[in-house]
């Protein structure tokens, strides 16, 4: 449930032009013609006539032409992307004009705008539906696009001209977006070593090539590990407590590995496994969980990123220390809201205690089940799932197979997700066909606001497949700017399981809120009303981009809105209010254990990125031991979200030193939310106040005043211990 972190491909070309894509945006793959072994082992050369990249879309809204897209327009698309972003960018460092805010920094926003197309596209791709192929021109393209990002960046003449700006009183006249705008460039002149001498230039283009590439590498092993350490089953048997629609599916997966008869159950990206909620057979569960917990480790002769792991964590150490930082959780948190991993490391150790009291308590019932099945053993991480589930059933006498049929994807999607949307921010979506699609399962839907306008595109991929890396994330093809008058095409990108052929498509709760979640970067892209495309949508800190889409989290499990789409698939009755009020109650089971798994995991990104370059271990899996055991939160039954050999939040992506990111923004979502329910809830003029001044502003102003603007004062995490009850105090 996150926004894309940066693909390590596109990472470069973004941030050299600085245009809006924090994130990655989504892939594509031509329904009408789509890409077979024998197009692509023998790639075409693109010509200037059918390279749909070489010119911009002229579908609505400037949408990706994936009908004409194919595997052998990438490179020519990014080299010739590259060669005229480095032309105009040239022309600019060497203007003989004095430097303006016009001539130098608007006039950047400008450039790679070839370059940008590709990489959008192709970056979704990678994520969403990638191939050998495409990983092979990744690996090809990401030093490149690398050493083009610091062939910008470095570039004396260029920051210079940047640098007089910055410092010049024409500056201080400068409106507050063009003022953003112009410190955000030279924050990354400064923060991609301009200040450095010769040398220590030279070496970060070392390290800036190093880490492309090992980034690149990470991912793929994550994405190929998921697939290599899928566990086989044997019989149906030791598959009792599935569904037979599930039994089915792994039925036909293990038939399309060649393995007929079997049963092939695949895996989440996170350390736990929600399938083993199901799995009576207890060594059944301990498979999945094995699996799952120790992938890119290299057991057994498996695929292993712990090389990988050490040379990331200590280039990036080396990098920060040439900037002047002691260590890289430093360099990065100097531009997000927490300012330095201090105070990331207080809003989570401070939760601690009041986190592990609720999981000992959750711990302790789970125990007391186990005993009463004869089971004499200490809980293991493989049981937490299984009994969770019980108790919940035992104590609040809810049983997910009850609620199921009330979460049909179709009702969740129109008339729970669209229809909140409606709600609040008077937006509608219209399905429409005529477009094409990188996938036959993407859907595209026109977004109206309400006086019928047109504002954007929404595209959504919404099931599993192979070739899609785990997760859920939000990303844009096109972002919203004044500048050039373009409007946004966003996309949300999620791992529903898919129902067999005939059957329902149910969504369990968990992937209810994710498609809330994505909804709500969605929206924050989509609303966006910024003169820069480099300040557009979700152009925010890590630390404040989860707030948007955390706060629409909330609606999910709102009354009012699961009355609306919580409707039994066949009858078309509504959820009834007893089977409605012992879910929610149930909810609030297993908070300390989501919360304590969460903590585990963004301690250990801290403390790998608070390391200096000398103190970088040999040992990878004893440094999470250590990581763990040093903040009490190596309990052996509630393992990290994300181990090391996994954590591609972290290593590839976006979220290094700032996985803490989820709950300082949603400190500001269970605050934002409180609020808006005393303000008068679903369709209160204050929801509009919020769309103003925090969806619509993008980047252009400080986060901070953001929030104090919608809220009138600074959040409190009294509203987000309520919200995870960790804090029984109610509301005033």
């Amino acid at each position: 449930m996150n926004l894309s972190p940066v693909n390590s491909l596109l990472k470069g070309a973004l941030l050299s032009c600085l245009t809006a894509g924090l994130f990655a945006v989504p892939a594509l793959q031509a329904e009408s013609a789509p890409l077979s072994s024998s197009e692509t082992t023998q790639p075409m050369q693109a010509t200037d006539t059918d390279n749909p990249f070489f010119e911009p879309s002229s579908l609505p809204f400037q949408a990706p032409d994936f009908s004409a897209i194919r595997l052998e327009h990438y490179k020519p698309a990014f080299l010739r992307g590259m060669e005229e972003q480095i032309r105009e960018i040239e022309a600019i460092a060497n203007n003989p004009e004095p430097p303006t805010f016009e001539n130098t920094v608007e006039a950047r926003e400008h450039t790679g705008a070839m370059l940008l197309r590709v990489s959008r596209v192709f970056s979704n791709m990678s994520s969403a539906n990638t191939n050998p192929e495409l990983q092979a021109i990744q690996t090809e393209m990401a030093p490149q696009l690398a050493a083009h990002s610091d062939n910008i960046q470095l570039n004396n003449q260029l920051f210079a001209r940047v640098r007089t700006l910055m410092y010049s009183d024409a500056a201080n006249e400068l409106d507050e977006e063009s003022r953003q705008l112009l410190t955000r460039q030279y924050r990354a002149h400064v923060r991609a070593g301009a200040n450095l001498d010769e040398a220590g230039q030279a070496r970060m283009r070392e390290i800036n090539g190093r880490l492309s590439s090992l980034a690149t590498q990470f991912s793929e092993n994550v994405l190929n590990t998921s697939r290599e350490r899928a566990v086989l089953i044997e019989t149906r048997e030791e598959l009792a407590g599935l569904s037979d629609a599930r039994i089915r599916a792994a039925a036909e997966a293990a038939t399309a590995r060649g393995h007929e008869g079997k049963y092939l159950l695949s895996l989440t990206n996170t350390t736990r496994q929600p399938i083993t909620a199901s799995l009576q057979n207890r060594e059944t569960r301990r498979k999945v969980w094995e699996a799952s917990a120790f992938r890119g480790l290299g057991h057994d002769g498996h695929i292993d990123n712990r090389p990988i792991i050490l040379e990331i964590a200590a280039l990036r150490a080396e990098r920060s220390e040439l900037l002047g930082f002691n260590n890289f959780a430093e360099f990065q948190l100097q531009n997000e809201m927490a300012g330095h991993p201090d105070a990331a490391y207080d809003i989570m150790l401070n939760m601690l205690p009041a986190v592990k009291a609720n999981t000992r308590a959750e711990a302790d019932a789970i125990t007391a089940l186990m005993r009463a099945d004869g089971i004499t053993d200490e809980l293991q991480p493989w049981d937490w799932e299984f009994y969770a589930e019980r108790v919940r059933a035992d104590q609040f006498n809810v049983d997910e197979n009850e609620i199921r049929p009330y979460f049909e994807l179709e009702r969740v999607l129109h008339d729970g997700v669209f229809y909140v949307m409606e709600q609040q921010y008077g937006i509608t979506f219209e399905e429409r066909f005529d477009l094409p699609v990188y996938h036959p399962d993407v859907r595209v839907f026109t977004v109206f606001a309400e006086d019928e306008s047109e504002i954007g595109l929404f595209y959504g991929d919404f099931f599993a497949r192979d070739g899609k890396r785990g997760g859920a994330w939000m990303s844009s093809y096109v972002v919203q700017n004044r500048l050039k008058g373009e409007l946004p095409v966003v996309v949300n990108v999620l791992n529903i399981p898919k129902a067999t052929e005939g059957e329902p498509q149910f969504v369990s709760l968990s992937n209810v809120v994710t498609l809330f979640h994505e909804m709500g970067h969605g929206i924050h892209g989509l609303f966006s009303n910024v003169r820069f495309p480099s300040l557009a949508g979700t152009a925010t800190p890590r630390d404040f981009v989860e707030f948007p889409s955390t706060y629409e989290e909330d609606w999910a499990i709102q009354p009012e809105v699961l009355r609306n789409y919580a409707l039994h698939y066949e009858t078309g009755e509504p959820i009834p209010l007893d089977l409605l009020g012992r879910f929610l109650e149930a909810r609030k089971f297993n908070q300390g254990f989501d919360t304590f798994e969460y903590i585990a995991a963004a301690l250990l990104d801290l403390d790998w990125h608070t390391l200096s370059s000398s103190e970088i271990p040999t040992d990878a899996e004893a440094f999470e031991r250590e990581s763990l055991a040093r903040h009490s939160v190596d309990w052996s039954f509630v393992p990290p979200r994300y181990t090391s050999g996994i954590f591609n939040h972290v290593w590839p992506g976006g979220y290094a030193a700032s996985y803490y990111a989820y709950l300082w923004s949603e400190v500001l979502a269970a605050d934002a939310f409180e609020f808006v329910q005393q303000s008068g809830g679903l369709g209160s003029e204050i929801i509009r106040h919020y769309q103003r001044t925090v969806l619509s502003s993008g980047g252009s102003r400080d986060p901070m005043e953001l929030y104090r603007d919608f809220r009138g004062q600074d959040p409190t995490v009294d509203a987000l211990l309520r919200r995870r009850g960790l804090d029984p105090t109610p509301v005033n």
